[in-house]
């Protein structure tokens, strides 16, 4: 068995204690947490977002889904809308609080990706991409 230290899980989760504080903070400051920013990621940089969509590229549940859009229109940074070809569909979409918000907060969380990929050199972020990717088709597969 392979030493507990170099483990998978383990590399993995150094990894994130080294780098999520920085974001977290950054949220925090926001009254945001991690899921909210990446719904509102996801907002931003797509149009006509349903529910279903938000939930595929976000990782996160339906059901936890609908407690986080409820408190992003709570605090005014998304609404619901009504499809007017297809009643069925309600599209998120950002207000624009939620659109000010993003023109605040974009540039700090680019400094932070950049400070985390100048790391490494860019052959080793491509990589890096690259096998995450393959382990992550790989255990989806096998599962």
């Amino acid at each position: 068995m392979q030493a507990f230290d170099s483990s998978f899980p383990m590399i993995l989760n150094r990894a994130l204690d080294a780098v999520m504080p920085s974001y977290r903070e950054l949220f925090t400051g926001y009254d945001l947490t991690e899921q909210q920013w990446r719904v509102l990621r996801v907002i931003w940089t797509n149009d006509d977002v349903t529910s279903s969509h938000l939930s595929e590229r976000t990782l996160l549940s339906p059901p936890s889904l609908v407690s986080i859009i409820d408190r992003l229109e709570k605090k005014g940074f998304v609404s619901r809308v009504r499809s007017v070809d297809d009643r069925r569909q309600v599209y998120i979409v950002a207000t624009k609080k939620g659109l000010s918000l993003q023109k605040e907060v974009t540039p700090k969380v680019v400094a932070i990706q950049a400070r985390i990929q100048n790391s490494v050199s860019e052959k080793e972020w491509d990589s890096l991409a690259r096998i995450l990717g393959k382990i992550t088709t790989a255990m989806q597969t096998d599962s």
